[in-house]
């Protein structure tokens, strides 16, 4: 395994981040492994050396979390662990419930350790940026879970990049902890984050662990041109159609034949790139067969020449703003 600081923190982390989100409760997502499927890809991870998990508290409302805990409670050493988790989404149906005030932030921490089984949170983020609640209120709330001990590292998720810009700042200004990464939408099929995001994270010394690394299996084909899914997450995740473009399946042909001359797993030319990309930290990985992770850790020792990455790149098309609320609109209807 290669390891790598989180941004200009003194974290050091794995440049394989496993993502649990694809264990929990077929309830929540039929495509998701349950607790004993997922014990086998948790013990193969620490086996290969990485110390890097991702999850959430929306995952499978909470299962999840519960999940995560349990296998790394029983399998790692929590000091050589690092734990990241969010806050943001819908836990329960009251008003209090969901989004970014200093209530439901302290409460759903507190959550999360319970099903974390864990004294405290490596890495905290923020899972969305929250229209309805002051930064201020949201910063000062995180803040004080560091000064508590609850919480180790502050991280933020998918916004545009002038409202992480804002939330540095005023991180600065107020003197409190502030986000050290930046968990975001990027892959071959959706590079918009090059634009703004990814060079002010650059800029800042903010880690960037990108999520869909694989655009959710559609770089590694399973998705045909004429629409046939090829597996059930393909058949049921409706957030991967922004993908199906012409240049998107371009991006998608350009990756099978650099993959077949190297004689290689698509998996791993796509994860290759990533790792070759300016300012990446660690791409967050979400597998539901052991081979993905297999593959995944292979791609660290795959270089791309610089002809490849050129091929790799070529066919891509600017594509609109996906995996946030698009400001301007976002905006707009708060001053309605």
């Amino acid at each position: 395994m290669k390891y790598v600081k989180l941004g200009k923190t003194g974290l050091t982390v794995s440049r394989i981040c496993l993502g649990c989100m694809s264990y929990g409760s077929k309830q929540w997502r039929d495509w998701v492994l349950t607790e004993d499927q997922a014990r086998e890809h948790f013990a193969r991870a620490i086996e290969a050396g990485i110390n890097f998990f991702d999850t959430a508290d929306v995952y499978s409302l909470g299962v999840s979390e519960q999940i995560t805990g349990r296998w790394l409670g029983e399998m790692g050493r929590r000091d050589e662990l690092v734990i990241a988790t969010k806050v943001h989404g819908r836990m329960a149906p009251g008003p209090n419930c969901v989004g970014l005030s200093r209530k439901h932030i302290i409460a759903a921490c507190e959550a999360s350790l319970r099903r974390l089984a864990t004294d405290y949170i490596d890495l905290y983020q923020i899972h969305r940026w929250d229209y309805t609640t002051p930064i201020e209120e949201t910063l000062d709330a995180l803040d004080a879970l560091v000064r508590a001990g609850k919480v180790r590292y502050l991280g933020a998720s998918s916004m545009a990049a002038w409202q992480f810009s804002r939330a540095l700042y005023t991180a600065r200004e107020n003197g409190w902890h502030r986000f050290d990464s930046m968990q975001n939408h990027y892959n071959l099929v959706y590079r918009e984050e090059e634009r703004e995001m990814i060079p002010l994270c650059v800029d800042q010394g903010v880690g960037v662990i990108p999520w869909s690394p694989l655009a959710r299996g559609f770089l590694c084909g399973n998705r045909t041109r004429d629409g046939r899914a090829l597996t059930v997450r393909a058949g049921s995740d409706s957030f991967a159609a922004p993908y199906y473009t012409e240049d998107g399946f371009a991006v998608v042909e350009a990756v099978a034949r650099v993959a077949s001359a190297r004689g290689v797993a698509p998996g791993e030319v796509a994860l290759a790139w990533m790792l070759q990309a300016p300012g990446i930290t660690a791409p967050i990985i979400g597998t539901t067969k052991l081979k993905h992770l297999d593959e995944a850790i292979r791609a660290l020792d795959l270089q791309l020449t610089a002809e490849e990455v050129a091929a790799l790149e070529a066919p891509y098309r600017p594509k609109p703003i996906a995996g946030h609320e698009q400001p301007r609109a976002a905006i707009m209807l708060k001053q309605r």
